[in-house]
């Protein structure tokens, strides 16, 4: 099979947004009893952002360099984070409704910035309609097969345990009366093997292609383990748009759901782990594991990184590693900059592991995607301090870093060889790390060095050409095979680019 995904994918550079967290506009009525913008965030309260918000930001966007957002879920939806939905069919109120979503769309379209948006179909809500309705009914609900019910409960007329007033443990079937997602009352499962259901998803799906949405990113896709449901999924997506992106969220390898018949990509956490275990100098190992999918995150060493991405590289279809979601960090896990300490767990940041980290994601293969608020600095532990607020206050802005994310930004999208061309290991020793991306007779050459000396790389090249420094004014000669002597400052990465 001839594996084909979204040409302008390949080109993107993504942005993920929280919704309740990036922008609020005053054009977008809020509820009472929000917390304060600026206040730490917790589990369960609001901040008030909306899409609106998000419409109003676009030129800060555009100057940054973004060509497609992320959100997470925007569906009406009794939690902040919006993976409990009640209505896939309407926008929150609280973040501006259905015609918010209109006018954001439309007017991203106008900037060529494309629409991406969280898909929640393995669980819903308490307070989706048809759960609601068998939770008021019982045995009498003509939706009991829509969720995975305790028939025995029901046809003794016990209740369902939809609300318990202390944490069950075990077998959410046999504690609740029903499947929930990891036992968690809030979140009952859909029985996807119900004809209705699966309609009804893809119902969903397409009539968010039709409002105008680029995309979808699939929440714990594996959650609902049948192949045809996804291969139907896609048919019915890519009869929509062809180049509608679908990209799943899926921690591990992935293969079984990249052959062209399912997703078009994955959120390249692969790449993520083996990028913080690298890059980070000091690893904040007890903030990292307290993310569900770093619990067998580690310190690597050259050795292990290089072969680390070799297998990441290795394991998929080139059209598909040109389309990976590759990111750092996200709304389920700490903050990379405050993963990667600087000398001990209780210092600050380290900002040039950040650096380092964000020059080799827009220079490798695959889509970059930026969590909002990394490139000014931003910090967060795990959930919720991940989820801060976006300060808007630019006194509180590291503007030298956002500086350095749109040069990157830049620099991808100056070079076609960046977004599509073959990659290649030229060193790995010595705390350097260096590989080419050729593409037709453009050659790009990254060179990274993590250590706190100076360090110098003779590095194997083909052909005869002269490199300049992208972001300086020296050149470097490539002869007899190889590029002579590349000096790198410590802790800094050096870019060159020739033309044949």
């Amino acid at each position: 099979m001839t594996i084909t995904t979204p040409e302008w994918v390949k080109d993107a550079v993504f942005y993920q947004i929280f919704p309740d967290r990036f922008a609020k506009s005053d054009r977008v009525f809020k509820p009472s009893n929000l917390e304060p913008w600026d206040a730490p965030p917790t589990i369960h309260g609001y901040k008030g952002g909306d899409l609106l918000g998000v419409a109003e930001k676009l030129d800060y966007l555009q100057d940054l360099g973004i060509t497609a957002l992320y959100f997470n879920p925007i569906f009406a939806s009794a939690a902040n984070h919006r993976y409990h939905t009640f209505d896939y069919y309407a926008v929150d109120p609280i973040l501006g409704g259905n015609a918010a979503l209109r006018e954001l769309i439309d007017k991203a379209h106008q900037r060529d910035i494309r629409i991406v948006l969280d898909g929640v179909f393995n669980h819903a809500s308490r307070g989706f309609y048809q759960f609601n309705h068998a939770l008021e009914n019982g045995a009498a609900s003509p939706y009991l097969d829509w969720f995975f019910f305790n028939e025995e409960w029901l046809k003794s007329g016990r209740p369902l345990d939809a609300y318990p007033r202390t944490q069950k443990k075990g077998d959410s079937l046999q504690t609740l009366g029903y499947k929930a997602w990891w036992e968690l009352p809030a979140l009952p499962k859909l029985n996807t093997n119900t004809p209705a259901v699966r309609e009804y998803i893809f119902d969903v799906a397409t009539h968010w292609l039709d409002f105008g949405i680029d995309g979808w990113r699939l929440d714990v896709p594996t959650e609902i383990n049948d192949d045809v449901f996804w291969q139907e999924f896609r048919r019915r997506v890519k009869g929509k748009n062809a180049e509608a992106y679908i990209v799943g969220e899926i921690w591990e390898d992935s293969r079984r759901w990249l052959q062209g018949d399912q997703f078009d990509a994955v959120m390249n956490y692969l790449f993520t782990k083996a990028v913080l275990g690298y890059f980070a100098d000091h690893l904040d190992l007890r903030e990292v594991r307290r993310a569900g999918g770093y619990h067998d995150l580690k310190p690597l060493n050259q050795r292990e990184f290089t072969k680390a991405i070799d297998a990441v590289l290795a394991m998929y279809d080139p059209a598909v590693t040109q389309v990976q979601l590759n990111l750092l960090d996200s709304h389920d896990t700490p903050r990379f900059i405050t993963c990667a300490r600087d000398g001990t767990a209780s210092s600050g940041g380290d900002e040039r592991a950040l650096r380092l980290a964000t020059l080799f994601m827009f220079t490798f293969p695959g889509a970059p995607c930026i969590y909002y608020g990394d490139e000014i600095g931003l910090e967060g532990k795990h959930d919720p301090d991940c989820r801060k607020s976006f300060p808007w206050d630019e006194s509180r802005w590291n503007h030298s870093l956002r500086e350095f994310f749109k040069q990157c930004i830049a620099l991808r999208k100056a070079h076609l060889s960046l977004r599509r061309g073959a990659y290649r290991v030229l060193w790995s020793e010595q705390d350097v790390y260096a590989f080419e991306r050729r593409l037709g007779n453009e050659t790009v050459v990254v060179a990274l060095n993590l250590s706190r000396e100076p360090r110098q790389a003779s590095l194997p090249i083909e052909g005869v050409m002269t490199f300049k420094n992208v972001w300086g004014s020296d050149e470097y000669a490539a002869a007899q095979g190889k590029l002579q002597e590349i000096k790198l400052s410590p802790r800094s990465g050096l870019v060159l680019t020739a033309t044949e």
